[in-house]
């Protein structure tokens, strides 16, 4: 059994101003660090699903040994990258993904462990915060990923599923290893 990663970097960042995989946070861009974060937690294989300004970070980012995908429909929103990124693993032999946005850059390898742990075809999993508040990362199982595909559209990725499928989703605590906020806006904006 092996757990994929999978990156959802696509996005134009409009309202951040500039496309969120080519932001430097503490000196990194934070596609490398969603990709730093699911190999050290042993996803194999990682794939990053890029879109606006594809070419800059390709020609930017350390992709070595990951596999990028182009959604050249990134502009409809989050939730064709995440059929891109699931059709990319659809011939893997991975039994689940751990999804990661490229915005967030306070997910660590730790909580992707804590949400990848144990993991199989038929689980949800997502990580815990405070006030019972669950996010990213969040693991599907592949037994899911046809149906996370069906209903991911527009600027909804997993949400609904994830809804629909409430009493099957496992909440892991990750508060004391990793912050879910995401960079919406740019410090200086």
């Amino acid at each position: 059994m092996t757990t994929a990663g999978l990156v959802l970097a696509a996005g134009a960042g409009r309202r951040y101003g500039m496309p969120k995989a080519l932001v430097r946070d503490a000196g990194q861009l934070l596609v490398d660090r969603s990709v730093a974060a699911l190999r050290q937690a042993r996803c194999s294989p990682v794939v990053v699903v890029l879109g606006a300004a594809a070419a800059e970070v390709r020609a930017t980012a350390d992709l070595d040994g990951v596999t990028a995908v182009d959604n050249p429909l990134w502009d409809t929103g989050m939730g064709s990258s995440l059929r891109a990124g699931l059709a990319a693993l659809a011939d893997t032999d991975a039994t689940a993904t751990v999804v990661l946005l490229v915005d967030m850059p306070g997910v660590t390898a730790a909580a992707v462990r804590r949400v990848a742990a144990d993991a199989g075809a038929a689980d949800l999993v997502m990580a815990g915060y405070d006030n019972d508040r669950a996010g990213h990362p969040v693991l599907l199982g592949r037994d899911h990923w046809a149906g996370v595909a069906r209903q991911a559209v527009g600027d909804a990725g997993a949400r609904a599923y994830l809804r629909a499928n409430r009493a099957a989703v496992r909440v892991v605590p990750c508060a004391d290893v990793a912050d879910d906020h995401d960079l919406d806006v740019a410090p200086d904006a």
